[in-house]
């Protein structure tokens, strides 16, 4: 079994986007509210305000492999999904559909256009989730969108017994080194905040490294690739 391509999803940041590349993270980004540094693996429309016209214009510009659409929120929304999907299959690989309604991923198409369609599931998070029962992503392929790295692993112990994990994406660790010039770890803890070390200067005893934040999102980089390694060869 391979791990999942690991995507950091984020734009603004020209130095995150190297260290997440530098150390074996894909680079992705939320078109058109982000601008791509490089070229772009995973491309993400913003669910909250999107823009067809400029989404598929930059889907076209910069060919991602990995492509969401417009989020399946409610019935008559399915035929403006597909129409989207339809569209964006033009420009990537994989199309990313992310089901939002209980029951209706029995009606989406495996394939369009001759392209997998692959669901995307909205992880519990502040900025999206799905009330969709991951029982239903049974037997699909499976992009994990958003979470923290631990958040993210435990849904796969449980989705990746009855679906393929294609690939996950996030920028958590990003965020926490920004704001607390904390990394991730790979430890035994049940709850979120145990998962996150020290701040630089506590863990370093007593030192601040001039680029704390840069320097605490590379150690989170390196210890998510190898907490996704350990767990695919247990």
């Amino acid at each position: 079994m391979n791990r999942p391509n690991i995507i950091y999803c984020a734009g603004g940041n020209r130095k995150f986007a190297e260290i997440a590349i530098e150390n074996g993270l894909l680079y992705g980004a939320r078109i058109p509210r982000d601008k791509p540094h490089y070229p772009i693996y995973f491309a993400d429309q913003d669910w909250k305000k999107p823009n067809r016209s400029q989404y598929m214009a930059q889907l076209s510009q910069y060919r991602p492999k990995i492509a969401t659409v417009l989020d399946l929120q409610s019935l008559d929304q399915f035929g403006e999904v597909l129409s989207w999907a339809e569209e964006a299959s033009q420009f990537c690989e994989y199309v990313v559909i992310i089901p939002k309604i209980p029951s209706i991923i029995k009606r989406l198409p495996k394939r369009i256009n001759n392209k997998e369609v692959i669901l995307g599931y909205s992880m519990p998070t502040k900025y999206g989730s799905t009330s969709v029962n991951p029982e239903e992503f049974a037997k699909w392929t499976v992009h994990l969108l958003g979470g923290s790295p631990h958040r993210q692993m435990s849904i796969w112990d449980i989705m990746g017994k009855y679906s393929y994990i294609f690939s996950v994406d996030g920028n958590f660790t990003q965020m926490i080194a920004l704001r607390y010039n904390k990394f991730w770890t790979n430890g035994d803890a049940t709850y979120a905040e145990n998962r996150w070390l020290p701040r630089l200067d506590e863990a370093d005893g007593g030192k601040w490294p001039e680029d704390a934040p840069y320097e605490a999102f590379r150690r989170s980089c390196i210890n998510v690739i190898n907490a996704w390694d350990k767990k695919i060869d247990e």
